[in-house]
C-alpha cells in the first residue's frame, strides 16, 4: 500500500536534536513545514520493539496520534559484527540518560577489543515510519556498510559518526560535511525510498 504525503505540516517524532536536524535538512526542499516531538514536548515513548522498524512505528504512532498530525519516526543504530550486532537497537541506550555519545564510543572499543573476532566491519541501519492520524503507516529501511575506526575522527554529524568510516570511503561520518554525509548514508538512503513513494 502505498499514500501520499499531501499535508503540509509533518511532526519528526524524535527529540534527540541531531537528528530532528538531518531529517530538516532532507526535507528542506520540500513545502512541507517540519515540527520535531521535542517542540510539541509529546512524551517520549518506550521502545519496546526488537526490530528498528518496531520501535519507529511505536514512535510515528505515538506523534501522530497525540498531536493530530501525520509523523515521521526514525530508528536507527550502529550494529557491528564483532559485537554479535550490537550496540543495534539499543544505540541511543548505551549513551545513557545523559546522552553520552563519547562514552558509548569507547564501551563499543572496549568490547571490541575484548572479541575474539577482532573484525571491524559494522553497518548503520535506519527504518524510518510515517504513520497518519487515520492509522495508516508506512515503512522504509536503509543500510550503509562499513568499518569502525578509534580513535574517534571529526566532530561533525552526530551519535557514533565519528567512528564509522562507510565503505569505499577514508572518512568518517563525523569527518564529512552535512551534504556529503546525505548524498549516502543510512538515513538518506531509507529517505529516497520515502521520498519516491510519499513526495515523488
Amino acid at each position: 500500500m502505498t499514500r501520499k504525503l499531501v499535508e503540509r505540516r509533518l511532526v519528526v517524532a524524535s527529540h534527540n536534536k541531531g537528528k530532528v536536524r538531518e531529517i530538516a535538512q532532507l526535507l528542506a526542499r520540500y513545502p512541507i513545514d517540519v515540527v520535531s516531538a521535542g517542540e510539541l514536548a509529546l512524551p517520549e515513548p518506550d521502545e519496546t520493539e526488537p526490530t528498528f522498524v518496531g520501535n519507529a512505528l511505536i514512535k510515528s504512532r505515538a506523534a501522530s496520534r497525540l498531536s493530530g498530525y501525520p509523523a515521521l519516526a526514525d530508528d536507527s543504530g550502529l550494529c557491528v559484527d564483532a559485537l554479535n550486532g550490537d550496540p543495534g537497537i539499543y544505540s541511543a541506550r548505551w549513551a545513557g540518560a545523559a546522552k553520552d555519545f563519547d562514552a558509548a564510543m569507547a564501551e563499543v572499543h572496549r568490547q571490541m577489543q575484548k572479541s575474539p573476532a577482532q573484525r571491524k566491519s559494522a553497518r548503520f541501519v535506519c527504518a524510518l515510519a510515517l504513520s497518519w492520524p487515520d492509522g495508516q503507516d508506512l515503512t522504509f529501511e536503509g543500510e550503509i556498510e562499513g568499518a569502525i575506526v578509534w580513535p574517534v575522527r571529526g566532530t561533525l554529524g552526530f551519535g557514533y559518526d565519528p567512528m564509522f568510516v562507510p565503505d569505499g570511503y577514508d572518512k568518517t561520518f563525523g569527518e564529512m560535511n552535512p551534504a556529503e554525509k546525505h548524498a549516502m548514508s543510512h538515513r538518506a538512503r531509507a529517505f529516497a525510498k520515502f521520498v519516491e513513494v510519499c513526495l515523488g
